[in-house]
């Protein structure tokens, strides 16, 4: 899996939802509303997901194994931070 770019959409700083994400594998699929989320012990990724008739969240789109989930994460969360850092850069 080629991740093409990364959007960080929106962020956010009251509540667990940290940031809604974007991105583009091979410069053919987009994957909207990825969720970067703080959860007890460290930040972690989220994928988009539906309710179903039943009031059970279902993933809309996910990795597929471990890896491709461990490399997804990894570069979600450093294009978070760099984008948390220029923004605080900016600010100044």
């Amino acid at each position: 899996m080629n991740i093409t770019d990364i959007r960080i959409r929106q962020t956010y700083h009251e509540n667990r939802l940290l940031a809604l994400v974007s991105i583009t594998v091979d410069y053919d699929l987009a994957v909207h509303d990825i969720k970067v989320i703080r959860g007890p012990d460290r930040l972690f990724v989220a994928m988009p997901s539906r309710e179903d008739e039943k009031g059970v969240f279902r993933d809309i789109v996910h990795p597929i194994n471990s890896q491709a989930r461990m490399l997804l994460e990894e570069k979600i969360l450093e294009a978070y931070q760099r984008s948390l850092a220029y923004n605080h850069k900016g600010k100044h």
